[in-house]
């Protein structure tokens, strides 16, 4: 406790959010109320101050909930879920608090423990959100059969507002039963949970680190001419499996899209014009869909596809591509800033490459594509990717692109 203490006296907030993730399950809710009060003030959030405040003082329902409220609206979900599950555990049968208890939970993508909060209550509870809340859950967890379970025993929304989300949800559920037949679907299947929650194809599954925690996703990625290249055969590879053959290819505005979309463009044999929402037969080329303009994406046009090289898992760009290159928690271009060694073990910046987006186009076309090294990660060579695409092209290229900000059953590590 000396060192929270320690850390607020200081002004490290973020150090002591940092303690408070590792260590608050298990800290008295009165002593991190006292912490949080100051920490707010030293902030400027007068809602969160005055609920941590009022806790310390007293922890009963409405205090217990105000405080896990001001929790998850200032993006601290894991703080909400000790005081919460205090809340519920004092009032059992309060849909508000069961309901803020789900959504800390989810935030903090304990979903299993999300299920064991609503299983008991959901008969009781409206289905709408209880009961979907209960399949959303199931899915995100890993358990394809239970939420199928529950989904099936929802009844028509009468409300029209959750029409948006039973939708969603039953086209996971269909293409996790397509993945399903071909794929193992368990904690360590990244690509088919990928398609199942997104719609996406995954064509590179990192090796690295992947039996210590990374599960195919990579941590920082210093990008090559190589990688683009083979991601973009790989992306060859989805569209022929899938027998779709798209007309040109769109090119997004930013500097590193422009790049990969040319290449793309000599490569396929294919035009390469302005990305125009609504243009039919489209390859619209994204290096990195978060550092681009994404509008008019989310609703594809007919014979669309949108291909992301490096998509960010920890940050979710707004809409979920068509086929993604590989997912990276941070990336770093091949024309862009780059870190190298010199003799002698010291760090030097080399500057961007600033030479024409044609010429960088040119040699990525030119290059060898990149071998990705064996680190025990389990073999994926070309056959494997087309097989699966061609169990679930039925369900692929369907509904709109919505955005997944949840890593889903496949956990991989994170910088904090």
């Amino acid at each position: 406790m000396s060192d929270a203490r320690a850390l607020l006296k200081s002004g490290d907030i973020a150090g002591l959010i940092r303690h408070l993730r590792s260590n608050a399950d298990g800290m008295e809710l009165r002593e991190v109320a006292r912490l949080m009060e100051g920490a707010a003030k030293l902030s400027g959030f007068d809602d969160m101050r005055d609920a941590a405040r009022a806790m310390a003082r007293k922890q009963e329902p409405q205090q217990l909930y105000d405080f896990g409220y001001a929790c998850i609206e200032r993006g601290i979900a894991f703080l909400a879920i000790p005081p919460l599950r205090r809340a519920v555990e004092l009032m059992p049968d309060e849909p508000a608090l069961v309901m803020e208890l789900v959504s800390a939970l989810e935030r903090e993508n304990r979903h299993a423990e999300a299920v064991s909060v609503l299983e008991p209550r959901v008969d009781a509870f409206d289905p709408w959100p209880a009961r979907y809340l209960l399949a959303y859950n199931a899915l995100f967890s890993g358990d394809v059969a239970r939420a199928e379970r529950e989904a099936g025993r929802l009844p028509a929304p009468a409300d029209e507002q959750w029409l948006p989300v039973r939708d969603r949800l039953a086209r996971m559920l269909a293409r996790a039963v397509a993945v399903r037949a071909v794929a193992p679907l368990d904690a360590r299947d990244l690509r088919g949970w990928h398609f199942a929650l997104t719609g996406g194809l995954l064509t590179t599954i990192s090796p690295y680190g992947f039996e210590d925690g990374m599960t195919g996703r990579f941590a920082y990625m210093s990008d090559g001419l190589g990688m683009c290249r083979r991601s973009l055969d790989r992306l060859r590879l989805v569209l022929d499996a899938a027998g779709r053959r798209p007309a040109s290819v769109g090119l997004l505005p930013d500097r590193s899209s422009t790049i990969l979309g040319l290449a793309a463009a000599r490569l396929l044999g294919l035009p390469a014009e302005p990305f125009a929402p609504g243009r039919p037969d489209v390859l619209v080329v994204a290096y990195d869909l978060n550092e681009t303009e994404a509008g008019g994406l989310r609703e594809r046009a007919e014979g669309q596809v949108l291909f992301e090289h490096a998509s960010c898992w920890t940050d979710p760009p707004t809409v979920s591509a068509d086929v993604t290159g590989f997912l990276h928690q941070v990336v770093k271009s091949p024309w862009g800033e780059q870190l190298r060694m010199v003799p002698g073990g010291r760090p030097e910046t080399v500057p961007p490459d600033d030479r024409p987006v044609e010429e960088l186009a040119a040699e990525i076309v030119q290059a060898a594509p990149e071998a990705v090294e064996d680190d025990g990660a389990p073999p994926d060579p070309d056959e494997v990717l087309a097989g699966l695409v061609g169990a679930v092209r039925g369900h692929w290229l369907t509904g709109p692109r919505d955005a997944v900000r949840d890593p889903g059953p496949v956990p991989s590590g994170r910088f904090a």
